[in-house]
């Protein structure tokens, strides 16, 4: 389930792409099949073992593309180990809403892309992301999580200031949003909620694309995408020159 479109962000076969917060690493995978040279990254040790393991086994059993890469690498977003100007593109998925000290991360971030490169960054967007906070606290108030709500004009200004320049926009994942509604509304942490439940076989439907109910789920998806989508995702480039 991605949230970056990769035709926007420009990804080809043998392009080094950063995946900064990969979690469990979906963008990561997408772009190893996409035959890209990958480096997946996250503070998590053990979401980057896995994610290690699974690329390595991508390549080995050939459901990664000709001469693809991939390495994972264990880090936090203020101190990127890299040299300037080593990636064509980064991905930042829904990471930037954890981190206190966002435009620092953003301007690490700008450094590692090399001029003429693009930079993809998600985040939750403002509308469903507030709902949820006012249904619950323990959504965002807890260890790890999510510390504030963007808006789109926010997070362009400051993609700005770090020398990026914002081409576009786009939204994901509108059947998510009433979901996350939901679990805000029921007890964000109760899994066994018989509506929560429901609502989350669904989805899970509609990623493993079972027939006929994933054609209706993603015409669903099509429809609530636009207006309640709950990531934005804006694509930025790194100018080739200074601004003077």
């Amino acid at each position: 389930m991605l949230t970056v479109d990769y035709r926007r962000l420009g990804l080809a076969p043998g392009h080094r792409l950063l995946d900064l917060g990969c979690g469990a690493g979906r963008h990561a995978y997408e772009a190893l099949r996409r035959g890209a040279k990958v480096v997946a990254y996250d503070l998590d040790t053990a979401e980057v073992k896995d994610t290690a393991t699974l690329l390595a086994a991508m390549i080995e059993t050939g459901e990664a593309g000709a001469g693809a890469v991939g390495t994972a690498v264990n880090g936090d977003a203020l101190h990127l180990p890299f040299g300037d100007g080593s990636f064509d593109h980064v991905i930042a998925a829904e990471v930037l809403e954890h981190i206190p000290a966002d435009t620092m991360a953003i301007a690490e971030l700008a450094r590692v892309l090399r001029p003429g490169g693009t930079i993809a960054v998600t985040v939750p967007r403002w509308g469903p992301e507030l709902v949820n906070w006012a249904l619950s606290d323990e959504y965002h108030s807890v260890p790890g999580g999510h510390i504030r709500i963007y808006r789109a004009s926010i997070l362009s200004a400051r993609l700005g200031a770090a020398g990026l320049d914002v081409t576009g926009r786009g939204y994901a994942h509108g059947l998510h949003s009433p979901y996350w509604a939901l679990r805000c509304a029921v007890g964000v942490n109760d899994d066994e909620h018989p509506l929560v439940r429901a609502y989350h076989q669904v989805l899970c439907w509609d990623i493993e694309r079972t027939p006929v109910v994933s054609t209706a789920t993603r015409a669903a998806d099509a429809i609530l995408t636009p207006w309640i989508g709950k990531s934005i995702v804006l694509y930025a480039t790194k100018p080739s020159t200074t601004h003077g």
